[in-house]
């Protein structure tokens, strides 16, 4: 019983340590499960994070070689039929050969031009896509990416956006835009197995893309009403709705769905799209089945006992095999994707790719080098490739490029010629590296070619027109040479004096004529001011108009007396600014006339205008007291020996009586015109009253002779001397006989003030007026005249008419009391 008892222990024991060493052997698993799970979650995610980067990178060089094309440029700086269509035709090539959804162009506004898809109903022909943000950044100047749902097609895509430059670096005049499927990126999302999931998720947590249908264009997290307006505002997504997918954190790398399963969660970003993230979840229950089978089957040998260990064993081999196979099988699988992918860009990118073996012969061609040299892929592999090169590039790359492309394993830009099948030469850069085996030995090369024909066509022109330019600057140097002497000459023989300052007031050029002027040599006065080089007056009569024209920015024409050694000399100074590209004036220059003769000349003639009118003036007052006392007392007479006849002959001769009577109206007429004509020669009122007087006669004196309205008003007229008082009496004597003979006016208002030690006479009229502009310098004797009187007192008249407007006389005369002082 004892040894029964002693074995019955020891097998407990045995089953208590091996139940106790399975439990331990079967956490320690699950751990172990676990840890490497998240390891292999996490390297999972930063696979597709990168798979998706690089699936979004493919498309970036195309759109960039598509906006460098000359068809583009021309479409956008005149879109009309003749460059739209082939526009159209470019992009339909590229939407061919990349075999994505559409290429579109757009104008500076956002306006789609030209489109691939613009035979489909939903062309994108006419619409109008600056919201989107690719179109802002690539108008910036940017490279642009971006993911969004069609807000045409309603289908989801990546879009890729450059700008279309003017030619020579020069202003943005549109962007291209090419949409890829986004199809392809889910193909390669594609997990193959249901407790795994890949999403692409995008700023506001919207799912993207994934390979789990269900949770396509819903939430990651749950969202509020105010994040959805914030999603519609972007219209990247659509315009919803977008419900929660049922996800729920539950900590940093676990989440549940609704159905309560859990998962492991890991998140990575996508380079270059900021706010995207690619998010991975392996199910839980996957983790648990990766702990749970080994230990299942560890007990299942110790409890089957020995006789199942070798069935186990082969088990366990054929399973590991089937594991090994299905890994070598799911490589296979991704090498033929990666290879087709290669085939795929290596046909599909927009450039010139060919292979060679090492004999020389082409042995792949890219199927844009098949478009672009206009050969089929049959006709050119197992050709040399040199068999398609002018003889001379042919001879460059058998004597020296190939050989030396054998040694060493590569070549970089190479200049070559290809001949195209249609006879047409195009100039290539080439570039190769080799593809080796095992032992290092060379298999073939990869060769990129690069059309420079354009390039090399623009460097041709370039250097015509640096030729042209070449000649153009010595033709502009000569006559540059040939206008500074003409100017020099102006400068050293012209009778007036010029110079030149900067805008700090210093000389920096004089002529001959300064220097005879001031006695100063062009040495002395470079750099100085006028301060430094003249009087105090003097010096600041100059500053003072050369500080005028440097505010406003414009001539100024000013009289400056300078001192000479006969005395001082009047000079007419014009002073005009220049005017750097800033729009500040850097010089001021000056140009002064001499014309101290000219003034001699006009103050003699004043003098002379001023002793006619006095002239004029004694003589009309001579006339008119002549007429008064002489000829006005012998009218009396005759009217008094008249009236003696009248009463003598009675009533006995009635006819002579009637004559006699007739005699004393006509004496009485005449006696009453020679009245008004001394009057009007020198109206009594003018020299016993004073101006206002003698103007209010006159203007009632007008209107009863004229029948034309005349108003005659007058404020503040202080006492003024005679040769004003003459000079007011006259012009409005003038300007009222000039309305009265030419305006055909209804009234006229006669206006007489004083202000400010100034008196102003005005004469306007309602009368048919004339356009002052054009009758400028055609003026009459009359307003000559009234001009010569105005300036004589040292006054001004100003003029102003408008054809159906009337006229306006406005005359202004300084104050001067009879004393001669000035008030």
């Amino acid at each position: 019983m004892r040894l029964r008892t002693i074995i019955l222990i020891l097998s407990l024991l045995a089953l208590v340590s091996t139940a106790g060493g399975g439990m331990h052997y079967y956490y320690s698993l699950r751990d172990s499960a676990i840890s490497m799970a998240h390891r292999r979650a996490a390297g999972k995610a930063e696979v597709l994070a990168n798979q998706v980067s690089s699936f979004l990178a493919e498309n970036q060089k195309p759109v960039r070689a598509l906006a460098s094309l000359s068809e583009l440029r021309a479409a956008l700086a005149q879109p009309d039929e003749a460059t739209l269509e082939p526009a159209n035709q470019v992009l339909d090539k590229f939407q061919h050969a990349l075999e994505v959804d559409v290429c579109y162009l757009l104008d500076s506004r956002g306006l789609t031009l030209a489109s691939s898809n613009r035979r489909s109903a939903d062309s994108f022909v006419g619409h109008n896509f600056s919201f989107r943000p690719y179109f802002k950044e690539a108008l910036a100047g940017k490279a642009a990416k971006y993911l969004a749902l069609g807000s045409t097609s309603q289908k989801r895509g990546a879009y890729y956006a450059h700008a279309v430059y003017a030619p020579e670096g020069g202003a943005v005049l549109g962007v291209v835009v090419i949409k890829s499927p986004i199809l392809l990126l889910e193909s390669s999302l594609y997990l193959g197995d249901d407790d795994q999931a890949a999403l692409l998720v995008g700023p506001h947590e919207v799912i993207f893309s994934t390979n789990r249908a269900e949770w396509l264009n819903k939430t990651l997290w749950p969202s509020s009403l105010e994040d959805w307006e914030a999603i519609a505002r972007t219209r990247q997504f659509g315009d919803g709705p977008w419900p929660w997918s049922g996800l729920t954190r539950e900590g940093e790398h676990l989440v549940r769905d609704q159905r309560e399963r859990e998962y492991l969660f890991y998140t990575r970003p996508v380079a270059n799209f900021p706010g995207w993230r690619l998010v991975y979840l392996t199910s839980m229950a996957g983790v648990a089945q990766w702990a749970v089978k080994p230990f299942l089957q560890t007990t299942g040998v110790v409890v089957l006992g020995l006789y199942l260990f070798a069935g186990l064993g082969v088990y366990f081999l054929y399973r590991k095999a089937s594991q090994e196979i299905g890994r070598r099988r799911t490589a296979e699988k991704d090498l033929r994707r990666s290879e087709e992918r290669y085939r795929h860009l290596y046909h599909k990118t927009p450039a010139l790719l060919h292979s060679v073996d090492t004999s020389g012969r082409l042995v792949d061609v890219s199927d844009y080098w098949s478009d672009a040299l206009g050969y089929m892929e049959q006709e050119v592999i197992g050709r040399k490739m040199t068999d398609f090169l002018t003889p001379e590039s042919r001879r460059q790359a058998e004597s020296e490029t190939l050989p030396q492309f054998f040694r060493s394993g590569q070549t970089k830009e190479v200049s070559y010629q290809f001949v195209k099948k249609n006879g047409d030469v195009a100039d290539v850069l080439l570039s190769a590296i080799a593809e080796r085996d095992d032992q290092g030995r060379i298999l073939k090369s990869l060769a990129v070619l690069v059309d420079v024909t354009t390039l090399k066509r623009t460097e041709e022109e370039l250097r015509r027109a640096q030729e042209k330019l070449s000649e153009y600057s010595r033709d502009l140097e000569r006559q540059v040479r040939q206008r500074t002497r003409e100017i020099t000459s102006f400068l050293k023989y012209a009778p007036a004096v010029v110079y030149m300052k900067d805008a700090e007031g210093r000389y920096i050029m004089v002529n001959s004529r300064f220097e005879e002027l001031f006695a100063l040599s062009t040495e002395e006065v470079w750099g100085r001011t006028a301060q430094d080089l003249f009087p105090a007056d003097l010096a600041e009569q100059f500053v003072y108009s050369d500080q005028v024209v440097l505010g406003a920015k414009r001539p100024m024409q000013v009289e400056e007396r300078i001192p000479q050694e006969e005395g001082f000399n009047t000079y007419l100074s014009v002073r005009f600014p220049v005017i750097n590209e800033n729009g500040q004036v850097s010089r001021v220059c000056g140009i002064m006339v001499d014309i101290t003769d000219l003034k001699n000349a006009q103050e003699q003639l004043r003098r002379l205008s001023a002793g006619i009118m006095e002239s004029q003036e004694a003589e009309r007052r001579a006339i008119a007291r002549e007429l008064h006392d002489e000829l006005g007392q012998v009218l009396t007479a005759l009217r008094i020996d008249a009236v003696w006849l009248r009463e003598r002959l009675g009533d006995g001769d009635p006819k002579a009586r009637a004559r006699a009577q007739n005699m004393c109206a006509i004496i009485d007429h005449t006696i009453s015109e020679v009245r008004n004509i001394a009057t009007r020669l020198r109206p009594p009122a003018l020299e016993d009253l004073g101006l206002v007087d003698a103007l209010e006669w006159y203007t009632s004196d007008f209107e009863k002779h004229t029948g034309i309205a005349c108003v005659f008003n007058w404020d503040q007229v202080p006492e003024v001397d005679d040769q004003t008082a003459i000079a007011a009496y006259r012009v409005a004597q003038e300007a009222l006989t000039n309305v009265a003979r030419h305006s055909g006016a209804t009234s006229v208002d006669v206006t007489l003030r004083g202000d400010d030690g100034r008196l102003t006479l005005l004469v306007s009229d309602n009368g048919r007026g004339f356009d002052d502009h054009r009758t400028a310098g055609r003026e009459g004797l009359g307003i000559a005249g009234m001009r010569e009187r105005a300036a004589l007192a040292s006054g001004s008249l100003k003029i102003h008419s408008q054809a159906d407007s009337g006229t306006e006389v406005r005359l202004t005369l300084p104050i001067t009391n009879p004393s001669g002082g000035r008030h």
